[in-house]
Parts: structure tokens; C-alpha cells; sequence
């Protein structure tokens, strides 16, 4: 393991491990029901919608600025080309999403959202800490509240990921990306700036008390938030604003219409609430509801799930390190296998739908990830946008570049 053993001191173990959890998540909301016969939720939709996509656009806050200087944020002529190369990196992703939208596979591919995450992420790679912690508290206050207000003028969104397709009429596609669609990167944009806050701090070397202060805070904010907003849903008259003809069908009865809007919403929305919905619909906290609630308690999850991981795998030794770096592989490989997972569920790629084709693809990424750890390689596309970003940063330092 002396290969695996080496790439594990480079990197944040407990990121990688975060991350695989965050694509295994995102698998399960894919493969798995998210509601029973009955129609009330399954595990799946409890534990992990929202929470699982959240925590991967979190890590990509923290990768950013880790590559930006981590706590020492880069500055002058490294900044400008280290960002170039970013920008690169995020058309690519931003590429790949777009060819994979257009694959009949059923998945809401997150890809190209999540570059222009990248892409916005890169504007503020000079932000401290501090800053960058303020500006995700008013991302989650207000973007949601502006979503709400500015759907109404916006076109009618489809239900399709964006794709090349898309291309033909960009001011749609503009709109679903940033305000309309599944992952909306006006809202996103909180997941963003919290990961990023928790990346400009040294992973590598702050006290273990302040990750451990971090995550119980994180915890607590995520639990508050689900139970804030379900107090205020419970309020007289709030379900009937938020859907009338549920509150007429159960013979006005509030409590039984809330329970019964609960079923409803509780495995998630389709990136918003209803756009003629009244401003109450602000109080909901389901999974891709995008509201301040759904935020904090989906965001305070990921990031309880960051610090807790980064805490506890830190202090690991050689061995244990290395065996967990193996283990959670498919973490530092997340582009290739989110890519195969998404052609594994259409029909370009086996296996076969059902139970034992989720088997086999939770075994083939997990196996692929333990290799690719083993031999200390990149995944294959995370080699090629690395490379592009790695030659753009070099042609725009010029031959007399460095750091």
C-alpha cells in the first residue's frame, strides 16, 4: 500500500471520504424509491435527498479554495493564472454536463450547474474566511427570497438537465441554470460560499476542538431549521395559503392537511416551490425546495458532515490513512464515476435497472475508485481537465511565470 500510502499524505483524507459519501448519496436518490407503497417516505428520501447533492456542491467550496492557497489565499500573478486555469476547468465540467443532460438516463445531472458554481466561486477566490462566511449567511437569507420574487418574469422551465440542446435557446437555458432548474445557482451559490469559508481555513492544522465546534454547530443549525420550519407550517391557516384545494379536500382540517402535504413534499421538490405559490411556501424546508430553511437544514448536514470527517480521519496514522484512502478511492475520482454512473442508468452502459443493477453499480464505482487509489492515479477525466487548466495557468504566466 506504499503507492496509496503517499497519495494519502498529499490529501485531505477525510474530504475524500466526504466526497464518496456525497456520490454514493446522490446514487441512492438516483436508484433507490424515495417513497414506500404507502407514499410516505423512504430512508432514502430522509436521510439523504437534498442532503447528498448538498454536500457535494459544499466540497466544491472547499476544493476551490484550497486550490486558491487554502488559508493563505493566492494573490498578483499566481491568483490571475491559478483562477484562468480554474475558468478552463469549469468550461470543461460545464461541457461534460451538457452532453450528459442529453442522455436519456433519468438522472438530473447536476454538472453543469455546478461548473458555473466554479465559475462564480472563482470571482471571490481572494475572500477571507471571515467574508466569505458572512457573504454564504446572506446568500441564505436573501437568494431565496429573490428566487421567489423573480420566477414569475422568467420562461417556463422544463424538467429535462441542461444539455447541448439547450444551446439553441441559451436565454432559457441561462434562466433554468441560474433561477429555474433542479440546482439552482442563485440559491447554490450559499453551499458554495460555506465550503469555501471552511476551506480557507488550515484543514491541515486547526484544532481539533474548532472542527468538533464546527460540526456540532453545523448539526444543531441543520436540526433548528427543520423544526423551526415545522412549527411554523403548523401555524392556523399557513397550509391552507400553501395549497387550498388539500385543505378543502380533508374537510378544512389544518393538522391533517399539513400531514398530508408533508407526504407530498417531504421527498423533495423539483428545485423550487410552486411559482404561483404564495410567499408561505418560503417556510417549507423539503429536499430542492431552495428556501432559507431547506438551505440550512440541508447545509448545515454537509457541513456537520465535512468537519466531523476532516476531524476524525485527520489524526489517522500511516496505515489507517492509507487503508481509508483505499477504501473511500472513488471520493478523488468523483467527475469519471458520476459520469459513469449517469451512463450506467441509461441504456448506453449495463447494468440493468432494479435492485441488482444498483448493486452493481455502488460495486463497480467503489472497486474502480480502491484501483485507481491503489496504483496513486487520477481518475481519467479529472487527468485531462487538470492537464488543460495546468497548461492554461502555464500559457498565461508566461515563459518567466512562477509563483
Amino acid at each position: 500500500m506504499g503507492t496509496a500510502g503517499a497519495r494519502a499524505q498529499g490529501r485531505l483524507v477525510g474530504l475524500d471520504a466526504a466526497r464518496f459519501l456525497a456520490l454514493l448519496g446522490m446514487m441512492a436518490t438516483h436508484l433507490l424509491a424515495t417513497r414506500s407503497d404507502s407514499g410516505d417516505p423512504t430512508w432514502v428520501a430522509e436521510v439523504l435527498s437534498g442532503r447528498a447533492s448538498a454536500l457535494f456542491a459544499l466540497l466544491a467550496g472547499v476544493s476551490l479554495s484550497l486550490m486558491t492557497g487554502g488559508p493563505r489565499p493566492l494573490r498578483g500573478e499566481a491568483r490571475v493564472a491559478r483562477s484562468a486555469g480554474l475558468l478552463v476547468r469549469a468550461l470543461a465540467v460545464g461541457l461534460l454536463g451538457l452532453v450528459l443532460g442529453g442522455v436519456d438516463s433519468g438522472v438530473a445531472v447536476i454538472l453543469a450547474n455546478y461548473a458555473v458554481l466554479l465559475a462564480i466561486g472563482v470571482l471571490l477566490v481572494g475572500c477571507g474566511a471571515r467574508l466569505l462566511a458572512v457573504l454564504c449567511l446572506l446568500a441564505t437569507l436573501v437568494t431565496p427570497v429573490l428566487l421567489w420574487w423573480v420566477r414569475p418574469g422568467l420562461p417556463p422551465r422544463g424538467y429535462d438537465s441542461p444539455s447541448i440542446e439547450g444551446l439553441e435557446e441559451p436565454g432559457r437555458l441561462v434562466s433554468e441554470v441560474l433561477f429555474t432548474g433542479y440546482y439552482p445557482v442563485l440559491v447554490w451559490s450559499a453551499y458554495l460560499l460555506a465550503g469555501m469559508a471552511l476551506g480557507r481555513l488550515d484543514l491541515r492544522r486547526v484544532p481539533g476542538r474548532v472542527l468538533g465546534l464546527v460540526a456540532v454547530a453545523a448539526a444543531l443549525v441543520s436540526a433548528a431549521a427543520e423544526l423551526v420550519s415545522d412549527r411554523l407550517l403548523a401555524r392556523e391557516g399557513t397550509v391552507r395559503r400553501l395549497d387550498r384545494d388539500l385543505w378543502l379536500l380533508v374537510g378544512r382540517d389544518d393538522e391533517e392537511a399539513l400531514e398530508r402535504l408533508h407526504r407530498l413534499i417531504d421527498t423533495g421538490l423539483y428545485g423550487q416551490t410552486p411559482v404561483d405559490g404564495a410567499w408561505q411556501w418560503l417556510l417549507v424546508s423539503a429536499p430542492h425546495s431552495s428556501t432559507t430553511f431547506d438551505l440550512l437544514r440541508t447545509g448545515g448536514a454537509a457541513l456537520a458532515v465535512v468537519a466531523l470527517l476532516v476531524w476524525a480521519l485527520r489524526a489517522l496514522d500511516g496505515p489507517g490513512r492509507s487503508l481509508v484512502a483505499v477504501l473511500t478511492g472513488a471520493g478523488a475520482m468523483t467527475l469519471t464515476l458520476y459520469t459513469l454512473h449517469v451512463l450506467m442508468t441509461s441504456d448506453l452502459l449495463p447494468p440493468a435497472e432494479g435492485r441488482q443493477g444498483t448493486v452493481v453499480q455502488v460495486g463497480v464505482v467503489v472497486v474502480a475508485g480502491a484501483v485507481v487509489a491503489l496504483l496513486g492515479r487520477r481518475g481519467p477525466l479529472e487527468g485531462l481537465v487538470a492537464l488543460a487548466a495546468r497548461g492554461t495557468e502555464r500559457l498565461v504566466r508566461g515563459p518567466s511565470g512562477g509563483r
